[in-house]
């Protein structure tokens, strides 16, 4: 499929950018090669390729087990804040 200056700038006009005469060319260029690259990966046969839910194996992920506690209580929060005062963490004003 042959990426055209009209895709360009339709697409373009979807994302309201305004690319120049100049880029016009160039990005149909660089999309049409991207879209090839795809067309490409298309004839390869993947009839005995499972699916995947996940781009790893979830037994590789360095995620630690997901397992109830109990918090830690508004005492033990606030012990390090800079200040506090009636249970909450006082913070400079914005306004």
């Amino acid at each position: 499929m042959a990426i055209t200056t009209q895709d360009v700038e339709k697409i373009a006009q979807l994302a309201n950018l305004r690319p120049s005469a100049a880029d016009l060319d160039r990005l149909a260029a660089q999309m049409g090669a991207i879209v090839g690259y795809f067309d490409r990966l298309n004839e390869l046969d993947t009839t005995d390729v499972p699916p995947m839910s996940h781009c790893s194996a979830m037994g590789d992920t360095a995620l630690r087990p997901d397992t109830p506690h109990t918090p830690p209580g508004t005492g033990t929060a606030l012990s390090n804040a800079p200040a506090s005062g009636y249970g909450h963490f006082k913070v400079p004003r914005v306004l």
